[in-house]
């Protein structure tokens, strides 16, 4: 199974969200990353993804973006490739 890592904030319903998703397909080890109050981790988060909302969501070395994107990949099928399990 590939790793997850999560950059997020202390109150982020989308962040809980991703986790939830994530929890169902039997993900509970996520490396969070939290950006609020520490402005090197957002800058690190933002140059890396280009984006400066959260969850900014990796499996592996692969960028999922945000909730939204998590949800999309599941919805396409494509999440449980991705994340090595049937």
């Amino acid at each position: 199974m590939k790793s997850i890592k999560m950059y997020t904030s202390a109150y982020c319903p989308y962040c809980s969200n991703a986790e939830k998703l994530l929890s169902k397909k039997g993900i509970t080890d996520i490396k969070k990353i939290r950006v609020d109050g520490d402005s090197a981790i957002l800058e690190e988060m933002i140059e890396k993804t280009g984006r400066r909302t959260v969850p900014q969501i990796y499996i592996g070395d692969y960028h999922v973006g945000g909730f939204d994107d998590l949800r999309a990949l599941d919805l396409e099928g494509k999440l449980d490739p991705l994340l090595g399990i049937s």
